[in-house]
């Protein structure tokens, strides 16, 4: 084995941390930039960019061949990529609803929609989990149950 698989030398690790460190602080004043919806609850789009944030960051510090500008430049694309989808679906219903999805209904009146459960993979366990969440102990409690559109359970609580 190729002993420089353990150790190459001190150059690339100071690469490593300065880098590292200037891509952080960069990606962090960016993200403060950009508002608090860039990272806020995620749905589906929303977890998209993070990851690709994350990746774009780890390519960033690690790859001697991507230099800072670029990760920079790459980092600051999503992020301007993302306050724009987030800026568009804020004011036009239309792409709003291309781009996220809808809460669905789960349970209604107590009764829970098995076609609606097959489709969002949810179980009757984890419905009740949710009714429990907010106090209650059994399914007949409920009043609804939605999926919501982060793949979050809130349930409505009979009263």
């Amino acid at each position: 084995m190729d002993p420089s698989a353990f150790f190459s030398g001190w150059e690339p690790l100071l690469r490593i941390v300065v880098v590292g460190l200037a891509a952080y602080v960069a990606l962090v004043v960016m993200l403060r930039l950009s508002g608090k919806r860039t990272l806020s609850k995620l749905n589906a789009f929303d977890f998209v960019v993070t990851v690709a944030l994350g990746s774009t960051l780890a390519t960033v510090i690690i790859s001697r061949e991507t230099s800072l500008a670029e990760g920079l430049t790459a980092l600051a694309l999503l992020i301007v990529a993302q306050f724009a989808v987030t800026w568009t679906t804020a004011r036009w219903g239309r792409f709003n609803r291309a781009v996220k999805s809808e809460p669905t209904v789960l349970l209604r009146c107590g009764e829970p929609i098995r076609r609606a459960l097959r489709r969002e993979r949810v179980t009757e366990d984890e419905l009740l989990s949710a009714v429990r969440d907010k106090g209650g102990r059994s399914l007949d409690e409920a009043e609804a149950i939605f999926l919501e559109a982060d793949g979050s359970l809130s349930a409505i609580l009979s009263r």
